[in-house]
């Protein structure tokens, strides 16, 4: 029977959960898994690349949270063997943020820009500019005795990643050599993936409790990474150790995740949505406020989810829970909410 791995107290390496979501992280385009088309065209850039002995062309990452964006970025930059920097959107608000960091670059480095639909207009201007030319202009001086002073900053790799790629202007999206929009992973993809967190954990699973972790993480890794850690914890503290399908269960039973994946929040919208307000159709706001929560909770955290899990459907007039959503809540549904669909 699985169990966990007996820490020695005299061990100067204990397992802890310092930095680990870094230490789970895949660390060659081999060991990524599940997101098979993005790593062999990924692998030709960067292979290309180093047989012209250039750096690869700019990449942009596109997808959902958790699918391994980030992940790739620290790839790419492994693979070539220099180094990466590292900054956000949020993060440069002053085209001379943008300066600062492009001009301590080194040569081929990577410049990992993480949410970068939500960078500033005047940053996004002379991002333009050193993508294509590798050259920025520093601006010097106010009014008309401003002077623009062209700066050169050796060839890098800049690998953007946002979850909204419909928020990226159209000259930005068009500079990125390479594009790539990942995908959710599959059950069978996140079994793997549980099992070599496992490994890396020291924790031991038997193959039920692992489908069970994968099954309910919503086709998304960092979910579950951190299911398989709550996971651990329960049976380590309740179960003697042992991390069985039933233990599983029981653990994200006891976290108020469902067999499909749901948490309290979309349970919450499902619920408010059938019971209180017969299947729809109401108004974000209002079904926001019935949840507690914010609107932009509910439509960026809780709808993703349920609109493609068919739990839930956006119409002009607002949202309607789909024959779907009742039956998994175990509720029947009125005669009239048939006229919806």
């Amino acid at each position: 029977m699985a169990k966990l791995r007996e820490e020695d107290p005299l061990d100067p390496h204990p397992q802890v959960d310092d930095n680990i979501d870094s230490a789970l992280r895949p660390a060659t385009l081999a060991e990524f898994s599940g997101q098979r088309r993005v790593s062999d065209q990924l692998g030709l850039v960067i292979d290309a690349a180093r047989h012209r002995g250039s750096v690869p062309e700019h990449i942009l990452l596109s997808g959902p949270p958790g699918l391994g964006k980030t992940t790739l970025a620290m790839i790419v930059a492994g693979e070539l063997q220099v180094p990466l920097r590292v900054s956000s959107g949020p993060a440069i608000q002053h085209a001379g943020d943008l300066a600062a960091i492009l001009s301590g670059l080194t040569q081929g480095e990577v410049f990992f820009l993480d949410e970068i639909h939500r960078m500033s207009r005047p940053a996004e201007e002379m991002l333009y500019l050193a993508m294509e030319d590798f050259r920025v202009d520093v601006v010097v001086g106010k009014g008309p005795g401003a002077t623009a002073i062209p700066l050169e900053i050796p060839p890098f790799t800049l690998v953007g990643a946002t979850t909204r790629a419909g928020l990226l202007p159209g000259p930005l999206r068009d500079r990125f050599g390479f594009t790539a929009q990942l995908d959710f992973y599959d059950t069978d993809a996140l079994v793997g993936i549980v099992n070599r967190s496992a490994g890396l954990l020291g924790v031991g699973l038997e193959p039920g409790a692992a489908l069970e972790i994968a099954s309910r993480s919503r086709g998304t890794p960092r979910i579950a990474n951190r299911l398989l850690r709550r996971v651990r914890d329960y049976a380590q503290v309740r179960a003697g150790g042992e991390l069985t399908a039933a233990t599983a269960a029981a653990a994200l039973e006891l976290y108020e995740v469902d067999a499909l994946g749901l948490d309290r929040l979309d349970r919450a919208v499902l619920e408010a949505l059938c019971k209180h307000f017969g299947g729809g159709p109401v108004g974000l706001g209002t079904l926001a406020m019935a949840v507690a929560e914010e609107t932009d909770t509910v439509e960026e955290v809780a709808e993703p989810f349920l609109v493609r899990q068919g739990f839930l459907m956006r119409t002009p007039r607002g949202r309607v829970a789909t024959p779907r959503a009742w039956e998994h809540l175990g509720l029947k549904p009125p005669a009239e909410a048939g006229s919806l669909f």
